[in-house]
């Protein structure tokens, strides 16, 4: 791999997240299908063997959190990283969103809260140390001093070694860091969601912190392989994504089409690699990469080790303003405050 960076676009297959103990591969494995919950349930054999084959590929970074499952993905994660592979592998997960007995999710950063979360996190993923800790959803009941000096002090404490946040807007992101150091921010992106780039993505690239880009494919519509009679199941996210529903749905099927086109043409390049270098292309980012079988994590090196120009992201843009009319962000996923 190419030297580390910490703040710039670039093509380097590697980024310093500060407090980490060496650079990680920019792309990384997202565990959230893995844990089963709105992705039609969990599937624990096809489940390790997918993190085994991110490891295998150069996958580095796998991040987590308890709602993944209610503690299943954590659960699954250490499991697969037991016998040996823990210290080759950062771990990232999250804190603060809490559950009812329904498994209803709410948002939950008290320091209470937190002290029981890391405890969990520590045992379901039986390691002794949380490499980056990221709080999962602001949580506007909660002083942001509070959530942050508990977080502070985890660090201390040495179980954890860096802190992020995720879904966070700048103003909730500088009060956190007026208690708390901060190293990397997780926000959702991808061709389609492109919100960050008013103002989250220029101020990581200011302020030297990494952005973990979370969707870089879109919930799976990146993939290139849904058709238009592709169906969702009732426990599947994307039934209530306004992405997956008509009219929407066709406008986007319409976007997928034309960047396929665009992908072999101008690259050879599947539509799967064009949508993570695209990402990883935008500044110091690191794509977070769903799977849940093996066979999803084939195409992870063919995202690596080269860039668009900057006609290529004019031609995109141009594909995406002609094919989707009706474009909408993920705001659909937000849970609950209390």
């Amino acid at each position: 791999m190419t030297a580390a960076t910490t703040g710039t676009s670039t093509t380097s297959d590697t980024i310093t997240i500060a407090g980490l103990k060496r650079p990680v591969a920019r792309i990384a494995l997202g565990t959230w299908a893995i844990g089963g919950w709105m992705w039609g349930g969990p599937d624990d054999r096809q489940a390790i063997a997918t993190i085994h084959e991110a490891l295998e590929v150069g996958i580095d970074l796998i991040d987590t959190a308890p709602v993944y499952g209610f503690g299943h993905s954590e659960e699954v994660v250490g499991e697969a990283l037991s016998g040996g592979r823990r210290d080759k592998v950062a771990i990232a997960t999250k804190v603060g969103l809490d559950w009812h007995e329904d498994h209803k999710p709410f948002r939950n950063t008290s320091a209470a809260r937190i002290n029981k979360e890391i405890e969990d996190s520590l045992r379901r993923l039986r390691t002794d140390h949380i490499d980056l800790y990221q709080v999962h959803w602001p949580d506007t009941a909660v002083p942001m001093e509070e959530t942050a000096r508990a977080l502070e002090k985890l660090v201390t404490q040495g179980k954890v070694l860096a802190l992020g946040v995720s879904n966070f807007s700048i103003p909730q992101i500088e009060e956190f860091r007026k208690f708390a150091p901060l190293s990397a921010i997780q926000p959702p992106y991808n061709l389609f969601e492109r919100e960050i780039e008013r103002d989250i993505l220029p101020y990581a690239i200011k302020n030297r912190l990494a952005v973990l880009a979370y969707g870089p494919l879109c919930r799976g519509l990146l993939s290139g392989r849904m058709t238009p009679e592709t169906k969702f199941g009732s426990d599947d996210l994307r039934a209530s994504d306004p992405k997956f529903q008509p009219p929407r749905f066709a406008q986007y099927l319409a976007a997928v089409d034309a960047l396929r086109d665009f992908a072999r043409e101008r690259y050879g390049k599947s539509l799967l690699a064009l949508a993570i270098r695209w990402v990883l292309d935008q500044g110091p980012t690191i794509a977070l990469w769903g799977a849940r079988k093996p066979q999803q994590i084939e195409g992870v090196r063919d995202a690596l080790g080269w860039s668009l120009t900057e006609q290529d992201r004019k031609d995109i843009d141009a594909i995406l303003t002609r094919t989707v009319r009706d474009p909408v962000g993920p705001e659909f996923m937000a849970p609950p405050g209390r």
